[in-house]
């Protein structure tokens, strides 16, 4: 029987987050591309917390926007709370979470995919990728269809061979009880591609009527609420918000899980997958954090019209009647009733270590991949990836040079950095602490960093790039100014600093230097300053954090010029490192292993000492 054969220039198999991104990359700039996925129901799914950002996530989801992607766009479409937290911190961990209607964010992705040109949404499951010597050029699906492509990007998620988990019960479907995907892994290591076995978890999900919120906190967002994306207007988000509610688990909670320990999978036996240790189950915070008396559980809304509550802080795998008996134990949760039970969810990933920092698999071509199929956890660490393999196989395929943010750029690419070059023996969870250049790399500034970079992509539009050039320009000639503008130790001025909480002064100064003290911000003193300009909101934020941190910035900028040095120097592809004598064993398996692009890749792996890479640059130096 004659079986469909269709032709696109790009296949993007799963819609999840990372999927999304990928393929409204691909279509918006101009490729004609499909994207597969098990149910068109599940397109960019929230099947655990119903909120995007939070601590580092919300600097991806920034640089997501600066590059011309979806999700802070959509988040800000469907939020319905808002906070910006470590606002008590310095700006380099400042970082924005939104809590999202679950339904309506999904139902938004769709709608945007449905509409964007080149693109077309099909149910379907991959069952095969179609690869011709060493090249991807196309996929099967579950019917024996045939779509080829000059690309292929897979961003499977948690759905390859997935099953969930609590107690003794085992569903083998994929997240929240929609179908996994079985065949896709066979078929991937037919083509040497090396599966891991990863696992994830998530908590119960209450009804709101049987919650008594009088026992809890109330978590409210903040009162001016800051969009997530660079084009959204901050006035048209000023929206009513719900609250969240924050209580915490006992000494009771405690013991009714311990137990219980042997009726969970994850201590079982049952469970072969390894978990992410910075988002534990409940039952692995009772063992490891023993000496914790208790622990917090936030309270979450699922979205507007639904009374699903989320319990975060209390992801299990433990039985039924024991996660009643677990939650009922939590003050407000004495008579919870579960509507979804929590569960672990198991799932084939790649080792990410097979992929170039463009996203690319080293053994087949034009195979590309991003997402939780890389052996990372969170929506917003899949947005990331999603786009720079979507932006990488449409830039293979239009003929033109890959993206590659690095490490002293952007989150993402400290992200896909530590991805391909360290050893990630559990699910990768970005946080701030990663970032070396933290201070540059702040969640306020991602759109001068990279929104010139999605304008030459050609994802960004000239107005906005336009717009980041004039802000600049804005910035410095600001910054330029106030360094300049005398202030001198008068009666106005020393009653200004009095009511600020500041000392006076016991002489003259500059309006720069007033604004380096930490209780004084640029706005507090525009009084002492007649010649201001009126400058937008967002330039007003980066002359204050320049001037304020100034001395720190130049110094992490010398640090980068430091590191360029190591990035510029390439390493040649497919090279054979036992060939250099001088350099220790494990090094020489490491490097054969890892095939790193360039020195500094080279110095951030595993075993490769700094001698090891004196070595490098003096034999690459005589070649």
């Amino acid at each position: 029987m004659p079986c469909l054969n269709e032709n696109y220039d790009v296949c993007i198999v799963g819609a999840g987050h990372a999927g999304c991104e990928a393929a409204l990359a691909c279509a918006r700039l101009g490729l004609d591309t499909i994207v597969f996925t098990v149910s068109v129901e599940s397109i960019a799914l929230m099947p655990c917390n119903p909120n995007i950002g939070g601590s580092s996530k919300g600097h991806l989801v920034r640089e997501v926007d600066a590059l011309g992607g979806q999700m802070g766009i959509n988040i800000d479409k469907t939020f319905i709370q808002s906070k910006m937290l470590n606002v008590s911190k310095g700006p380099a961990v400042h970082s924005l979470r939104a809590q999202a209607d679950k339904a309506e964010y999904s139902r938004n992705m769709r709608i945007t995919l449905e509409n964007t040109e080149h693109l077309t949404l099909r149910q379907a499951e991959v069952t095969e990728l179609i690869v011709e010597d060493g090249t991807a050029k196309g996929v099967k699906t579950f019917s024996g269809a045939a779509y080829y492509s000059k690309a292929v990007v897979l961003c499977t998620g948690t759905y390859l061979k997935a099953r969930c988990l609590y107690g003794d019960v085992v569903n083998y479907t994929g997240p929240n009880g929609l179908q996994s995907a079985n065949s896709l892994s066979q078929s991937l290591r037919e083509n040497g591609i090396e599966i891991f076995r990863f696992k994830t978890g998530t908590p119960a999900r209450i009804d709101k009527r049987s919650i008594d919120f009088t026992k809890m906190q109330e978590q409210k967002g903040d009162e001016r609420v800051v969009p997530f994306s660079f084009t959204t207007n901050s006035e048209d988000i000023q929206i009513e918000q719900v609250s969240c509610w924050l209580t915490y688990t006992n000494k009771e909670t405690h013991e009714i899980i311990k137990e219980n320990l042997d009726r969970s999978p994850l201590y079982s036996g049952m469970i072969e997958g390894t978990g992410p240790r910075y988002c534990p189950s409940i039952e692995d915070k009772v063992v490891k954090f023993a000496d914790k008396e208790r622990h917090q559980v936030f309270i979450e809304p699922e979205g507007l019209y639904t009374n699903e509550m989320y319990v975060g802080g209390m992801s299990s795998s433990l039985p039924e009647d024991v996660q009643y008996r677990m939650y009922r134990s939590v003050p407000g949760l004495e008579n919870a009733k579960i509507v979804r039970n929590a569960y672990a969810i198991e799932y084939d990933c790649i080792n990410p270590r097979q992929l170039y920092p463009t996203l690319e698999f080293k053994k087949v071509k034009g195979l590309f991949s991003g997402g939780q199929f890389n052996g990372s956890s969170g929506y917003e660490e899949a947005a990331a990836q999603g786009i720079i393999a979507g932006i990488n196989a449409a830039m293979m395929v239009l003929g033109k040079e890959p993206l590659v943010p690095d490490r002293s750029e952007s989150y993402i690419g400290v992200l896909i950095d530590d991805l391909v070059t360290k050893e990630n023996h559990e699910p990768y969870r970005m946080m701030t602490s990663r970032a070396e250049y933290r201070l540059l790399l702040r969640q306020d500034n991602a759109d001068l960093r990279l929104s010139k970079k999605g304008y030459h992509i050609g994802l960004i539009s000239k107005e906005r790039y336009e717009w980041v050039v004039k802000k600049e320009k804005l910035i410095a000639q600001e910054v330029e100014r106030i360094e300049h503008v005398k202030i001198g130790a008068n009666a106005a001025v020393q009653k200004l600093l009095t009511e600020c909480g500041s000392a006076p002064l016991k002489t003259g100064t500059t309006l720069a230097e007033l604004i380096r003290r930490p209780e004084l911000q640029y706005e507090d003193l525009a009084e002492l300053d007649p010649q201001r300009p009126e400058l937008a909101e967002d330039v007003i934020e980066q002359v204050n954090i320049h001037v304020k941190y100034d001395g720190y910035i130049k110094r992490q900028l010398k640090q980068v010029k430091e590191f360029k040095k190591l990035e510029n120097k390439k390493l040649p592809e497919n090279f054979d490192y036992n060939q250099i004598k001088s350099l220790r064993i494990e090094a020489k398996q490491k490097l054969n292993l890892y095939q790193p692009v360039n020195v500094g890749q080279a110095s951030r792996i595993s075993g490769v000492s700094p001698a090891d890479i004196s070595v490098l640059l003096i034999y690459f130096r005589g070649k």
